[in-house]
């Protein structure tokens, strides 16, 4: 092959998605006066799904998030009705993939909760979750659905364990028990049959979650593994992360292999999580700074260079965190390729920002829009913990495609059990690891103490009218 000499040309690579650009949506369409969490766990506080906006919000006492039609923009009253069932903060929120209106939480608390939200959202506060699953002995960081199976969560807590619960029966039936400290990442290739994780243990790992048998380890000293994602099909890991200078840096790795990475990049020096995001759709990768306004976007290849710089959406406003519109909720008419749900704390607002792809054709563009994983799941919980793995059950974005689920989530009727060993609970009575633990236990023994204390307080006065009974029946004289 010639290669001709016209070095005054730049060199453009073929990419449809090159003039990708972001648009912030209009105030009216933005959701304001939303009092968003001050909690400095490292999440996103938010949640997304073609019908609810769910978002985490700073509460005395107790862990609380709002949950808002999409179609109800504007100012949120303050006494907008929340989910305020759990007795520690709330550190992450997902929405069920396959049913609109089943949301999972999970929270300081320990306990990870399943919620029902009718039909046009909130009318007054929700205490009663559906289903409340206890089995972490420490508070609850990570919740996530599996990707291709109905009713099949994960959670990891700060007990360094990764519990994977099957709500048919509402009871947690694998752990995963590899890590040996908190898990700071989660993140599932297309059928669910990989997990990988981050871990404060500077180690990343790719795990076969069934059987909780770790297949692959790197260990990451000199680019310390912040998230991770999935790369679709690619066999491709993509982590953020810190290098030893303090950069912020992406690395490219592959999942068979991960004694070195493929790529390192560094981004730049600034000090907040990098957060990636991937659609394998359209095999393009954002990264967005945790505490920065800004998204970058680059395109993800197979072959060298493996990752090519697009362009940045560019916004003063820093963003706490992020939420993302699944494919079936995008609008395909305005060329529309991923939607961002932005927290700015400082604001109270949550803002919506498009990422449309530049076309003057207003009719559906198949190339930008392949076959994606829909609404249907591809397995029940019987099947995947039985050893069957199966690609999604795809949809086509070109017509029809706003039909809800027509799944319906039926929680188990369960009996409250708790370890108990010599009258002490175990799940209670774990040693504390933060003084917010702390307190929280002291209070929790303050009351138990005080309870306590009247139960013996009533046996005392128990114990002397019987004594005084007894002493009446010896001291009357003797029926002959």
């Amino acid at each position: 092959m010639t290669v001709t000499k016209m070095s005054w040309r730049p060199q453009y690579r073929s990419s449809k998605f090159r003039n990708v650009y972001g648009k912030v949506a209009n105030r009216e369409h933005c959701f304001d006066g939303i009092p968003i969490t001050k909690n400095v766990h490292d999440n996103h506080f938010c949640a997304v799904n073609a019908r609810f906006l769910a978002i985490v919000t700073e509460s005395a006492g107790g862990g609380s998030f709002l949950v808002i039609p999409l179609e109800q923009t504007g100012r949120i009253e303050p006494n907008y009705p929340k989910v305020c069932g759990h007795q520690g903060n709330v550190l992450d929120i997902k929405w069920n993939p396959f049913i609109d209106n089943i949301i999972a939480s999970c929270s300081e608390d320990t306990s990870v909760r399943i919620w029902e939200i009718p039909e046009g959202g909130l009318k007054r506060n929700m205490t009663e979750a559906l289903l409340e699953l206890h089995g972490h002995s420490r508070r609850v960081g990570l919740v996530e659905w599996h990707p291709t199976t109905n009713n099949i969560l994960f959670s990891a807590g700060y007990d360094y364990k990764v519990l994977i619960w099957n709500l048919d029966v509402g009871e947690p039936v694998k752990m995963i028990d590899c890590h040996t400290d908190v898990i700071l990442c989660m993140s599932f290739n297309t059928d669910g049959s990989l997990l990988t994780t981050t871990c404060k243990d500077k180690k990343l790992r790719v795990i076969e979650p069934r059987s909780g048998r770790v297949l692959q380890e790197a260990n990451c000293k000199n680019h310390r593994v912040n998230r991770v994602v999935f790369l679709g099909n690619m066999k491709r890991l993509l982590t953020t992360g810190v290098s030893r200078w303090n950069t912020r840096q992406i690395a490219l790795w592959d999942q068979e292999d991960l004694s070195m990475p493929l790529i390192e990049e560094e981004i730049d020096g600034l000090s907040g999580l990098l957060f990636p995001f991937y659609d394998a759709d359209t095999h393009m990768l954002y990264l967005a700074g945790k505490g920065d306004g800004n998204i970058r976007y680059y395109e993800i290849s197979t072959e060298k260079p493996y990752l090519s710089y697009l362009m940045e959406f560019r916004s003063p406003a820093p963003q706490k965190g992020l939420g993302v519109m699944p494919k079936h909720g995008l609008d395909v008419s305005a060329c529309e390729v991923f939607r961002f749900y932005k927290l700015v704390t400082l604001k109270g607002l949550i803002e919506p920002i498009s990422m449309i792809v530049p076309r003057r054709s207003d009719s559906y563009q198949e190339d930008i829009y392949p076959m994606t994983p829909g609404t249907e799941p591809a397995l029940t919980p019987d099947e995947w913990l039985g050893g069957i793995n199966r690609d999604p059950v795809l949809m086509s974005l070109k017509e029809g495609y706003k039909k809800s689920s027509k799944m319906v989530f039926k929680a188990p009727v369960k009996e409250k059990k708790s370890v108990v060993v010599n009258g002490i609970d175990l799940l209670e009575n774990v040693p504390p690891r933060t003084e917010n633990e702390l307190l929280r236990m002291f209070f929790r023994q303050q009351d138990e103490i005080r309870r306590l204390k009247e139960e013996l307080a009533h046996k005392d006065i128990r114990i002397r009218q019987l004594q005084l009974e007894l002493k009446n029946l010896r001291n009357s004289p003797k029926n002959c």
